[in-house]
Parts: structure tokens; sequence; C-alpha cells
């Protein structure tokens, strides 16, 4: 820890404590995960359910009764920062409210949010002194940036060593076939030209983005080659990885752009929005992942390995000091896709996936959890009847047709597959259409498991 980090998180800390004693407490929630995990949807939830909750509706109870019924209000506060775009829960409730409803856009850029959660005091000077007011403060971001924060430790050489010993292999050697060609075809001593470089970014970015959208592959770096945020695909983004054996001028303003490039996210993404947590929530798609087959489900436990050292606080000093969080919390998001019986699997298989960021977390003092859920549910449980044998199945209407459909999801598995798992054939599993909401949020969203997290997430903060 640098000594400017080192004297803010002294700053902060004091203003906590300061804070706690005035019934003002400030709690910091980070909402982190892979990409296409659901992290605006899951917030657009959060945020409507506990301004729902607020108004005396029973859309968190797992959380009101830890709470012990003693939320009195919920509502939006001005965020401490200025310069950052706000999230923006109105535009998405507008989207569930349309007709017909549509899911929430994904998120491009950075936005924050704050909530202010006025609650009851536990003493008896309760109706004497004004009531408790705990703000969360929120963030949301594209799940690709997550994964460059692992990178920022790592070398030039060391990532390109990694990155194309990965490409080389299954599906990814054939969604970067073009690139590889051009690497290939590059002589070791090629020369610092510009459009060399943003032509090897470019070939390198079509299979990152092949990987993701075709193969299901999330371990994919530089987050920001997939999206670059509203910045567009600058200069800096000029850069590929090479062999070892490139020597020349393109390998030495590959390794600047590199360096410059975490640079630039360790100052616009780590330092002032990811270095102090007091909470954290990592969703995870491991439906996705098991759908999309033996390479996908692997690489998704793969890259929850690389982010597991940015998952909490990594040091003595960083947890002395309220840096690292307390309390961490794993979620399979998309739980209402498979039926009721299926759902503790779906937590458990989670939990295997999962195991080195727990390990992490766990090693820094934090306590964690396993959660399956869906933020907004947009399925019912049926029975579907395969060769004139039933089967739990789900139910909704599909994104697309807008017809209703009952889909059997497969089984879920409670551990990672035995290889004989992956013989069977998979399908994609549809899109659901969302449920039509009230625009105005006022009597929340339906869900499945969110208020069970969030209770044991927040509910000894309330």
């Amino acid at each position: 820890m640098d000594p400017l980090s080192l004297l803010r998180g002294v700053l902060d800390t004091a203003e906590d404590a300061a804070r706690a004693l005035i019934g003002r407490e400030r709690l910091r929630l980070a909402v982190t995960g892979l990409s296409r995990a659901g992290k605006t949807v899951f917030l657009t939830s959060l945020v409507a359910n506990l301004i729902a909750a607020g108004r005396g509706a029973r859309t968190l109870p797992a959380l009101s009764d830890a709470a012990g019924g003693r939320i009195r209000r919920v509502f939006v506060v001005p965020a401490d920062t200025e310069t950052v775009p706000r999230f923006d829960p109105e535009a998405h409730l507008a989207a569930l409210a349309a007709d017909p409803p549509r899911w929430p856009e994904r998120t491009e850029d950075f936005s924050t949010l704050s909530i202010a959660v006025d609650v009851e005091r536990r003493t008896s000077l309760g109706g004497i002194l004004p009531e408790r007011r705990v703000t969360l403060d929120l963030i949301d971001y594209p799940g690709e940036w997550l994964l460059d924060l692992p990178l920022l430790g790592t070398g030039f050489a060391e990532w390109s060593a990694a990155t194309l010993a990965r490409l080389r292999r299954g599906r990814r050697a054939e969604a970067a076939a073009a690139f590889l060609d051009f690497l290939d075809a590059l002589p070791p001593d090629a020369p610092a030209e510009d459009a060399l470089a943003k032509r090897g970014y470019g070939l390198y970015r079509d299979a990152l983005r092949a990987c993701r959208d075709t193969h299901g592959l999330r371990l994919l770096q530089p987050g920001r080659f997939l999206n670059p945020g509203p910045r567009g695909e600058a200069p800096l983004l000029w850069f590929f990885p090479l062999p070892e054996t490139a020597r020349g001028g393109l390998a030495a303003l590959c390794a600047r752009r590199y360096a410059a490039y975490l640079d630039d996210q360790r100052t616009t993404f780590l330092d002032p929005f990811f270095s102090r947590f007091h909470r954290q929530v990592v969703l995870v798609d491991v439906l996705g992942a098991l759908h999309a087959g033996q390479e996908a489900f692997e690489d998704t436990a793969d890259a929850l390995a690389a982010i597991a050292g940015v998952i909490s606080g990594a040091n003595l000093i960083e947890r002395l000091l309220g840096a690292a969080p307390t309390r961490v919390a794993f979620a399979a998001t998309k739980a209402d896709h498979v039926p009721t019986r299926a759902r503790d699997a779906l937590a458990a298989l989670l939990e295997h996936l999962a195991l080195g960021a727990r390990g992490r977390a766990e090693a820094s003092g934090a306590a964690t959890a396993f959660h399956a859920l869906a933020a907004i549910r947009c399925t019912e449980d049926a029975v579907a009847t395969l060769e004139g044998r039933a089967f739990p199945a789900v139910r909704g209407i599909l994104l697309n047709e807008g017809k209703g459909a009952t889909i059997y999801p497969g089984e879920v598995p409670m551990k990672p597959p035995e290889p004989a798992f992956w013989d069977a054939a998979f399908f994609q599993m549809p899109e659901f259409r969302p449920p039509r909401l009230d625009p105005a949020g006022g009597s929340g969203v339906p869900h499945l498991g969110m208020d069970g997290l969030l209770a044991w997430l927040l509910g000894d903060a309330l």
C-alpha cells in the first residue's frame, strides 16, 4: 500500500468512525462480477426493492426480518462524487415498464448511486435520538473491466506468454485464427508503426469478441478491448500480445502502451472506485458457463481464480484500516432459469468454481456465503414431458418471439461434472422476457433470493 493510499485509508476509517458515533454510517457495497453476469439488473432490483421496502412493502422479507422490522424510509441521495455518471434506476425501470418490457441496457461506463436507509434505533432512547441512517454507496461498471485488475501486477512479457499459450488451445485457436496468422507473419524486428499496431490490436480485439460472444469464454484481457467505454478506441489501446522472440520497435511500443494502459486503469478504476469496500457481491453466470460446454465452464473457474486477489483486501494494514470487506457473497445469477429443486445445486456448483476466490476472501478475514438468485424473476416452475417422462422445468415468455415456452434446462450438478457429462449435447438457453413492471417501482421487482442474500450481507449493519 503506497503512502497516499495509506493516508486515504486512515482518513476514511476516521470518517467512518465519526459517522457511526452520530448514527450516520456509510456502507460501501461493491457489486462485482464477470461480464454478462447481470450487475445492472441486480442493482436495479436492489434499488427498487429497497425503496419499496422503505414504503412498507414486503419486497425483501428476509432483510426486513434481519433488521427487526425497523426500516422506516429508503431514498436516493446525492453521491459523494460529481464527476461520475449517476446510475439511473428510473431509466432501467422504464425499460421494464415498456410494452413489451425489455431488459435494461448493458453497462458501458462507470456509474454510482447512494441510497439512504433510515432505521429505528434499537435502544430505549430511540424515541429521543434521531433515527440511524445507513447510506449505501453502490457502483456499476462493465464486467469486462474486472479482469484488468489482476494485470496490475503482471508485466507485458508475462501477460503475452500466458495469453498466447491460451490462444493456441481449444476454441480460442479457432476464434483467434486471423490474429495468430498475422502474428506468425510478423518479423521479430517489426518497426514501431501505428498502422501495424492498430492492425494487430483490431485482430486481437476481434478474437476476444469471438471468444466471448460465440464460445462463452470469460478470461479475456484487457477488458477495455471488449468494452472501451465512452472514450472509444483510443491509441492507448493499440497493443497486443507478442511472442518472446519479438525484439523490434513494435515490441517496445506495445510494451509501453501496455504499461500506460495499466497506469490508466489504476488511476481511473482501481484507486478511486475499487480500493475500499465494506461488503462485496460477486455475480457469476454459472448456468451460462455450464451450457456453453466444458471449455467455457473451466474458463469461468480460471477467471474467478484470476480475480481472487482483487476480491478482498490483501494485507494486514488494509484489514486494520477497514479497507478489506468483512463479508463477501458469491451469487449464481439467473436462478429462475432452473426449477426450484435445482437452485441449491446451482449455489453448490458456484462454491466449487469459486474455491480460490473464497479462500482469498477468508484469508483476509471476510465471511463468505454462496447464493443462487434471480434479481428479476421472469419464469415460473413447470413440468416438461420428454419421451413420455415428466421433468421439472421452467416456463416464461421468450424475449424475441413473444410467446410462452416450457424449457427443460437439464440437470445441474452440485460439483464440477465428470468427463462423461460433457458428452451430452448442449443447447443455447433461451432469453426470457422480463415481467412488465410499474415504472415507478412502487411495488418492487419480483425476484428469487435477493432478500436472503441482502439479509446475510447487510442485515447486521441495519
